[in-house]
């Protein structure tokens, strides 16, 4: 694993892991501790970093995230993206396990470990509707993933979300729960606020990368590209992962430290639903015959959510303070440290498929 280039230019050696790369787990974990004792110890920190936003978007999350993600959007070799887009196997089995399964499970998990709690179990539902555009490109690229299959199913993810997002909600707060003889949640959000995130969050660093890329190989070539270029910007990819982990607790720690118990009931359906998405999208990418970079893209683009939007449509809905709030904002506590993880899982799950 390593953040300068995973897959260099064709003929070209694995770079060895950095130390930013192998103290990765410690870098987060003190990333998480530092925004968490920053928003809880630091009087109107929240107060004054939540002021830093635009139309609801928070500039300093907007920032790490484009920060994070452009390293490795300009890593990808998008003359390649043919090569994904005609598999058709991994398409639909990403379109199933994201925009089927995932939103189901999930539904199923906060119904049977939170019903007493139906603010986290409304929050909850919705973190599951929210599929991930944005941290799991560096998760997939951190395990060594397939960063062309990754693109294009985080696109896909993107169109979806679009345009399915409220009627997702719509169903799993409302219909189903009626079918059920379950209580009913209504909920508020735009097409235009879920359009925003994608737009922000994945469209200005896509394109900041194939401008990158088409820019840059055009000038010097796609061996310096690959091997001069990329190294250099590659360990920014985890500075702003980092520092978007700091502001990401900072603006909550009150919440996360004033209400352990919350924290504690939530996180127990993340962890399962993390677990078994994860580990159910790994084995069905092998059982059909997928690589090991594709079914590790499968594995992250099905297990990862797209936090920013769950907890930007929770305090739209129902407030900032509200159990629903809660519930998105633990998302992140649990998915950082379980997903990080499971690239270490992934990485030695790597050498078993190189042997088989």
């Amino acid at each position: 694993m390593t953040t300068t280039d995973n897959t260099p230019a064709d003929g070209g050696v694995v770079a060895k892991p950095s130390t930013l790369d192998r103290f990765l787990p410690v870098w987060i974990a003190a990333a998480m501790v530092v925004g968490l004792l920053a928003g809880r110890g630091i009087p109107g920190l929240g107060t004054a970093l939540n002021a830093v936003s635009v139309d609801g978007i928070s500039l300093p999350i907007a920032v790490g995230l484009l920060i994070m993600m452009y390293p490795v959007l300009a890593k990808v070799r998008y003359d390649r993206l043919d090569r994904v887009t005609g598999d058709k196997k991994l398409l639909w089995t990403s379109l199933a396990l994201n925009w089927v399964i995932g939103p189901a499970l999930m539904f199923a998990l906060a119904w049977l470990l939170l019903p007493d709690l139906p603010e986290y179990r409304t929050g909850l539902i919705i973190v599951g509707l929210a599929r991930c555009i944005a941290m799991v490109i560096i998760w997939n690229d951190l395990a060594c993933g397939d960063r062309e299959a990754a693109a294009v199913l985080v696109a896909l993810n993107s169109v979806f979300q679009v345009v399915m997002f409220g009627v997702f909600g719509w169903f799993y707060l409302s219909v189903l729960p009626g079918w059920l003889g379950l209580a009913r949640t209504d909920l508020s959000v735009s097409g235009w606020q879920i359009a925003k995130s994608v737009l922000i969050f994945l469209g200005i660093p896509l394109v900041a990368g194939f401008l990158t890329r088409r820019f840059g190989e055009n000038a010097n070539g796609r061996q310096w590209y690959e091997t001069k270029f990329l190294p250099k910007i590659g360990p920014a990819a985890l500075y702003g992962l980092l520092f978007t982990i700091v502001i990401l607790f900072a603006l909550q720690g009150d919440q996360i430290t004033t209400r352990p118990w919350g924290v504690v009931r939530i996180a127990l359906p993340l962890l399962a639903y993390f677990a078994i998405m994860w580990a159910g999208s790994y084995a069905f990418g092998k059982t059909i015959g997928l690589s090991y970079e594709r079914t590790t893209t499968l594995a992250f683009t099905a297990a990862g959510n797209n936090f920013e939007l769950a907890i930007a449509v929770a305090i739209a809905t129902f407030g900032a303070t509200s159990g629903q709030a809660l519930a998105g904002v633990v998302g992140p506590l649990i998915e950082v440290p379980v997903l990080v993880a499971l690239v270490y899982v992934s990485l030695a799950l790597r050498r078993r498929f190189a042997t088989n």
